[in-house]
């Protein structure tokens, strides 16, 4: 599979190359020239799989430039029972009726973000051993993305990350998970401003790609293809673990800051699988 800005101004590439460059080099964002099509018989096949299964033969299909067997150990890191608090990595709990909760909430940080950032570090630390390069990684948090960034890649190797964040505009329980840290590869920036203004530090980096290639600028936030590829796996996960047979239609009502998460539903849907609303 290869990969093309949405500003139509990048030469096709291969899954870890958009993984490193986050942001294409025109501005755009990094998206698959076609979605992988999953069909009734192949879903009904992916029902007795774990998390970690599932999830490989999820990202096997964007992730193409990856053995599958190094894929397969990278997700099998990424979702364990040491990593997140469940074994089942995604529980999904009934409320009432046919109302049932997806709980995302079992890694390390409690945020659901923790469900790609754990696979992001892990791709990360493999593609950068195999092209022998390190990465930066900077970003801006308000809270969840920051500690769950930070947590996925502590101590992985070649990967400094360099998270923004607004001096005394978080609740005490984040500022705690971030700046706790004592890895040497983390380290955090409190800007005496609010988000806006941190996130603005950030786009400008990035939008400097004579800084950026320099200093090998990365980013680990929803304009990373990686980011919306990890999340989709857990839709596929709710709708098998929700149903019965195939074709049955499931809807996600999903609560949304910036539109990541329910975009990874949308591809879900896209792909193949019968979601009725989302």
């Amino acid at each position: 599979m290869k990969y093309v800005s949405t500003r139509g101004g990048m030469q096709p590439q291969d899954f870890s190359d958009i993984l490193l460059e986050g942001l294409a080099p025109d501005g755009g964002l990094a998206v698959p020239q076609t979605l992988p099509q999953i069909d009734a018989a192949t879903l009904e096949s992916w029902r007795s799989l774990s998390y970690a299964e599932l999830a490989l033969e999820v990202l096997s299909r964007f992730a193409t430039d990856v053995p599958k067997d190094d894929l397969r150990r990278l997700t099998q890191a990424a979702y364990n029972g040491k990593v997140f608090s469940s074994d089942e990595i995604v529980p999904l709990r009934p409320l009432v009726g046919d109302l049932q909760l997806l709980g995302l909430s079992e890694g390390p940080t409690l945020a659901f973000k923790d469900m790609a950032m754990q696979f992001l570090g892990q791709i990360f630390e493999y593609v950068l051993a195999k092209r022998e390069t390190t990465i930066n990684i900077v970003g801006a948090t308000s809270g969840d993305t920051g500690s769950a960034a930070e947590y996925a890649l502590r101590g992985k190797k070649g990967v400094g990350v360099f998270m923004l964040s607004p001096h005394g505009r978080m609740s005490a329980f984040q500022r705690a998970q971030m700046y706790s840290l004592q890895d040497e590869n983390i380290h955090n920036i409190a800007v005496k401003g609010v988000f806006d203004e941190a996130q603005d530090i950030v786009k400008a980096l990035a939008g400097d790609l004579a800084f950026k290639s320099k200093y090998r600028i990365g980013a680990v936030n929803s304009i990373n293809w990686a980011r919306i590829a990890s999340q989709v796996v857990y839709y596929f996960h709710g709708w098998l673990r929700a149903t019965s047979k195939a074709g049955q239609e499931v809807s996600f009502a999903v609560p949304s800051g910036n539109f990541g998460n329910i975009l990874s539903g949308h591809i879900a849907r896209s792909m193949g699988l019968p979601i009725r609303r989302l």
